[in-house]
């Protein structure tokens, strides 16, 4: 058989709604970057954009970035960082980010995926043995792919199941000599629940194990200063390796990884990723401390995003709809239904309520069920969020009725 007949067979779980590319897969936003934007021709409320504090088109950030573009432009430094593409810059940027979230030190990565991908195969070898939640991200499944040891998928957010399975991993390594790494997330992205880091970080006390924190949703979100779940939780101390992107909160490229300064040297000398990649942009690496700064030193930025969550959530819940338990700004609105309901649910929230949000189906979450995920920011006000709990009421009452089962939709 060709290598690429199964292409054209089977199309993977996703492939198989290319019909629907432009529209409901791959897209296109347009306009500058907002609580409304350009959709199909017309402006629509938007909930898919992962910029929680409005940084993406705030003057002072486009100001910073534009002016950090003109002075280095997009290739300076050039080389992998290890070789020719270091600066002051990434330096300064690593030891504020490091005190940000109370750690010894930072080390930059290009991009999160990649990243927290990389540290994992640099952390862990084979004789290593790692114990996970099973609703963590693709980005560190993908990791753990590379993986040559024994690795355990906890029940999401069960401490009783994690137990379980670090009982396990102590009588593996106690043969193979290696060591336990636990990970989790700080905010899971579908669902909007926090992890149970306090809980697992209690384990510690009967179980040797380093933990692993990916806080992609809770840099800049949670915690009094914005340094994310475990400050929020009281256990930032207890994170052995703390990940966090620069793609939600700060709305832009990078990410970071911080710990103990041993452990940070070990995964800068030895992380491939960064070893054999260009080095991060200068526009990115200033644009980012100019980001953190603003964190820092704009709280109501933090507080403004919280008022709008907590009106957004309040509201749907007092509707009846069900957000299961997110303790997040990320606002899941679960419903049940077919692919084909859920598809034409977004056709009608788009062309007749204007509103842009976006949508989870099989296999990402069990058939027959449907998840509108929202995402408030900053930039969101009040009309927006009741404008979108009166769509989502008209679009419960067709579904329940069998509306979008039975009928072709009319836009109107």
């Amino acid at each position: 058989m060709d290598l690429f007949d199964k292409f054209r067979i089977d199309k993977g779980p996703l492939g198989k709604y290319r019909a629907s590319e432009g529209y409901h897969i791959f897209p296109k936003l347009e306009g500058p970057l907002s609580n409304r934007m350009q959709f199909n021709g017309q402006e629509v409320i938007v909930w898919s954009v992962n910029n929680y504090l409005g940084l993406g088109d705030h003057p002072e950030v486009r100001a910073i970035d534009a002016q950090a573009a003109a002075d280095w432009g997009m290739a300076y430094p050039m080389g992998s960082r290890m070789m020719s593409g270091n600066s002051q810059y990434h330096y300064d940027l690593e030891e504020q980010l490091a005190d940000f979230v109370s750690k010894e030190a930072a080390v930059l990565v290009n991009f999160g995926y990649q990243g927290i991908m990389s540290a994992i195969d640099c952390l862990i070898g084979r004789h290593d043995v790692v114990v996970y939640d099973a609703d963590c991200h693709a980005c560190i499944v993908d990791g753990l792919r590379m993986h040559q040891g024994k690795r355990f998928a906890f029940k999401h957010n069960d401490i009783e199941s994690l137990e379980k399975h670090l009982k396990s991993a102590e009588s593996i390594v106690e043969n193979t000599g290696g060591g336990i790494l636990v990970i989790s997330e700080g905010v899971f992205g579908m669902r909007g629940e926090q992890g149970k880091l306090k809980e697992i970080v209690d384990l510690k006390s009967t179980y040797n194990f380093r933990l692993m924190v990916d806080d992609a949703h809770g840099f800049g979100t949670l915690g009094a200063t914005g340094a994310g779940a475990g400050e929020e939780q009281g256990v930032q101390d207890d994170i052995d390796v703390y990940f966090a992107t620069f793609a939600k909160s700060m709305a832009s490229v990078g990410a970071f990884l911080a710990g103990d300064d041993d452990v940070v040297q070990f995964m800068k000398y030895n992380m491939r990723s960064q070893i054999f990649a260009k080095s991060l942009p200068m526009p990115f690496v200033i644009g980012a401390m100019k980001r953190l700064e603003m964190i820092k030193t704009m709280p109501e930025l933090k507080d403004k995003l919280w008022e709008n969550v907590d009106m957004l959530q309040s509201g749907l819940k007092d509707a009846g709809f069900d957000i299961g338990n997110t303790n997040s700004c990320v606002t899941p609105v679960y419903m049940k239904g077919t692919v084909e309901e859920a598809q034409k649910i977004v056709y009608d929230l788009r062309e007749n309520h204007k509103i842009f949000c976006s949508i989870v189906v099989y296999p990402v979450i069990p058939k027959g069920m449907i998840l509108l995920r929202l995402i408030p920011t900053t930039v969101h006000n009040a009309d927006d969020i009741a404008q979108t709990i009166v769509a989502f009421k008209d679009i419960r009452t067709k579904l329940d009725s069998g509306v979008y089962a039975t009928e072709e939709l009319v836009v109107g």
